[in-house]
């Protein structure tokens, strides 16, 4: 029988995706499941959006596009970037992928090398690690304390830094605790960086749009300038745009070399991005921007009934907070007891799996981003679900022993 790659022997199956596959199941045996997994907004895409997308695919706008995205898709990228984040990218300094990953994809199969190490502040999302090891990378994880709000330490960060370090990646606001980092928090961040010329700093954007309380989202490149060459910005449209399944994400830099890198990657491994996909995009980042604050206030309400909610909760403890649609209990108090339904809590991974199969609420045990004893809360769901989500995860732990 012809072997499988060895690449893949430390490469997992996305937890997150794990769980919604197992609420999938419970479901499809008439099992009404609450998802809470899931981090996808239950926004319909802008109607602007499918309408220009239906207009490229009536005009003829169906054939190969360019591998790293067409020039009008590039324009209005750059437009976004200076408009949002006061950044100044040309149309070489862009690459368009399918999807934020396969932007995180591309940048470490483009510059990792056996041994190289990147540092990830965890709780991270699932994949960077992955995708780290995929590349031949060795990920290094530094954790963000509950106590710091979930944040990156510029002294942890210092500490964790290596000769072998070959990139730093930073996600706030992050998945899976919500934390954002403030301009000062940023600031010191960039000013280690700044000491160590000789890595790269990949910022991974994605819920830029998604804070809350009157809280400024910053990006670090915007933040210190004298970082500009080193680092990769990411976003894409969809948690912002709810366009997840349009399958489209960015990424610009101030270092032509590693974007000209990437996009050769890029053209290995997808014949560029589908066209009426970028058409539907452009009208996103080009139309009107209301639908942004609008949004984010229904993810602010939903937010903090979820907090108060689980907080309310005898044995967890729900930190607020800045942006994203996740919420991250510690579920510590709860270790060593015991279920209506007879199971023994260990670990958080216990807790989920007997949450889900006795209570049918799908949420995402806190190992699966490098942080115990913790899960992940998914509020990018309506208030009813959030309402009966809450109140089966209430009785749940109220019955334990």
């Amino acid at each position: 029988m012809p072997s499988i790659a060895d690449r893949l022997k430390n490469v997992s199956v996305s937890a997150s995706a794990a769980m919604t596959q197992r609420a999938r199941e419970l479901s499809a045996k008439g099992i009404k499941v609450v998802s809470l997994s899931s981090g996808e907004p239950d926004f319909p895409t802008p109607a602007h959006a499918i309408e220009a997308a239906h207009v490229a695919a009536l005009g003829g706008d169906t054939k190969y596009p360019p591998m790293d995205g067409t020039s009008a898709l590039k324009a209005a990228i750059a437009e976004k970037f200076k408009r949002d984040n006061n950044l100044d990218y040309e149309a070489s300094q862009i690459v368009v992928s399918g999807g934020g990953k396969q932007v995180i994809f591309n940048a470490m199969l483009a510059t990792c090398n056996p041994g190289d190490e990147v540092v990830i502040p965890t709780p991270s999302w699932v994949s960077y690690a992955d995708i780290v090891k995929f590349a031949g990378g060795t990920p290094v994880a530094v954790p963000c304390l509950e106590e710091a709000g979930f944040k990156l330490r510029a002294e942890d960060l210092e500490a964790a830094i290596t000769p072998r370090t070959k990139w730093l990646i930073l996600n706030f606001p992050n998945n899976p605790t919500g934390a954002a980092c403030s301009r000062a928090e940023m600031a010191a961040i960039a000013e280690v960086m700044l000491r160590h010329p000789e890595i790269w700093i990949l910022t991974d954007d994605i819920y830029e749009h998604l804070v809350y309380d009157g809280f400024e989202f910053c990006t670090i490149a915007e933040v210190e300038p004298r970082l500009y060459d080193r680092v990769l910005t990411m976003n894409g449209v969809s948690k912002a745009y709810a366009m997840t399944g349009w399958r489209l994400g960015f990424c610009a830099s101030g270092s032509k070399q590693l974007i000209s890198a990437i996009s050769n990657v890029n053209g290995q491994n997808s014949g560029g991005i589908s066209t009426v996909a970028q058409a539907a995009a452009i009208a996103a980042l080009n139309g009107p921007q209301d639908l942004l604050k609008e949004r984010a206030a229904i993810y602010r309400e939903r937010r903090d009934f979820v907090v108060d909610a689980l907080s309310g909760i005898d044995g967890l403890r729900c930190h607020k907070p800045e942006g994203a649609f996740y919420v991250y209990p510690n579920m510590s108090a709860l270790i060593g007891k015991t279920t209506r339904g007879g199971r023994k809590i260990e670990t958080d991974v216990d807790f989920v799996m007997a949450l889900v199969d006795e209570h049918h609420v799908a949420t995402v045990q806190g190992a699966a981003y490098g942080m115990s004893p913790y899960f992940r809360v998914s509020y990018a769901t309506s208030m009813e679900m959030l309402g009966e989500g809450c109140a089966r995860i209430a009785e749940f732990c109220s019955a334990m022993r």
